[in-house]
């Protein structure tokens, strides 16, 4: 789950981390008053929407006065932002922060995800602030200093100023960059967290060490632990065919592809994209139903596909374990009775009973391109879309 960066701050400073004061805004009356509200000569107008590059993107704008405040929020409430994470689509911008000016000195980075190598907390840090840290990885990988979290101890006093040190935090706010760092990591640890990015860390002209922006995501798995995290849910930030399929307890993600993928169990379903791609389509979803998908489900899934305009073909790719292959075969009939395909299904069984689930989809009468192992059905579903 996703949350804005004034959102991200507001949780940043219970923690007693350092951010600029700011508030969200919703019109461009707003804005104006909430410049007026923070005072002083400079204001950041900021766009807020679930991707990065906003400021490449034309999504944020320094202000010198009230009147450039007004300017800027009323070119940018309403404007379709293209960044390099919207997709050309881009996004509609309904929310801004209005945020002070910061006397920038130098501009660095932290940021922290889970590592499932080492099953420990990466803290990550460089000197290369206000650039995508992909870019330093491929580029200047030397300039990014890691830390591997002991979960017994946490981010410690020493770890912290040594990667304050290596950063190039001055000495004499060695300790104010470290403590902000373990602030930040207790944050991460005790939201559940995914991923936690400030993106710049800046120290500034007159001596102190400030997140200037932050980016927060969290394990939906855990998010029954935290309620306070699901009210900050935007949901005019997430793909409306996503947010339905949660309803109905599918994991569904929309992707650019010809070929709708309906699978049991998410590795998989990764599988089934990758072989997919190896034979010339490509995938327009990623979908898994689960374990033990119900014909309520089955159907759902179909009808989240079939939205897909530019769907050709549709593959279901099962293996029974604790799914049962008779199971999914009269969930997919049932589904295909009730839905209008209107594109070539082809369907791979294989595992508990499915001899009894190929039976069923032959004896329903319904058009079914069957296939035995995945390069198979992966071929067919191909040749079918017309890859």
């Amino acid at each position: 789950m996703k949350i804005h960066e004034y959102q991200g701050k507001d949780l940043l400073r219970e923690y007693g981390v350092a951010v600029p004061r700011g508030k969200a805004c919703f019109s461009v009356d707003e804005a104006v008053a909430a410049a007026e509200e923070i005072g002083g000569e400079k204001w950041v107008v900021k766009a807020q929407i679930h991707a990065g590059g906003r400021g490449k993107g034309g999504g944020v704008k320094l202000a010198a006065s009230l009147d450039e405040v007004r300017e800027h929020a009323d070119a940018i409430l309403g404007m379709t932002l293209v960044t390099h994470q919207t997709g050309p689509e881009g996004k509609v911008v309904k929310r801004l922060l209005i945020e002070e000016g910061a006397p920038i000195k130098d501009e660095l980075y932290i940021g922290l995800v889970v590592d499932r190598a080492t099953q420990r907390v990466a803290f990550m840090a460089s000197s290369e602030g206000g650039t995508e840290i992909e870019t330093v990885a491929e580029e200047t990988p030397e300039l990014i200093h890691k830390v591997m979290v002991d979960p017994k101890t946490g981010l410690t006093q020493a770890e912290s100023e040594s990667l304050a040190r290596n950063i190039g935090i001055p000495g004499d706010l060695v300790g104010d960059g470290a403590e902000l760092m373990r602030k930040l990591y207790q944050a991460f640890w005790d939201k559940d967290c995914s991923l936690a990015e400030i993106n710049p860390l800046i120290v500034t002209s007159d001596g102190r060490v400030v997140a200037l922006d932050a980016k927060m995501n969290f394990d939906e798995n855990a998010m029954y632990r935290h309620p306070e995290l699901q009210e900050l849910r935007d949901l005019d930030e997430e793909d409306a065919d996503e947010i339905e399929a949660s309803k109905f307890g599918l994991n569904y993600i929309s992707l650019d592809g010809t070929i709708g993928c309906l699978v049991n169990g998410a590795g998989l379903a990764m599988a089934t994209m990758d072989i997919i791609k190896l034979y010339g389509a490509s995938p327009a979803n990623f979908l898994d139903v689960g374990g033990g998908a119900t014909t309520e489900q089955v159907t759902e899934a179909f009808k989240l596909m079939l939205k897909n305009k530019n769907l050709r073909a549709i593959l279901v790719n099962i293996f029974g374990g604790i799914m049962r292959c008779d199971v999914i075969a009269e969930g997919l009939v049932n589904a295909a009775r009730e839905v209008d395909l209107g594109v070539p299904l082809v369907v791979r069984l294989e595992g508990t009973n499915v001899d009894r689930g190929r039976q069923i989809l032959t004896d329903s009468g319904i058009e079914i391109i069957n296939a035995t192992t995945m390069a198979d059905a992966a071929e067919k579903v191909a040749a079918a879309a017309g890859a």
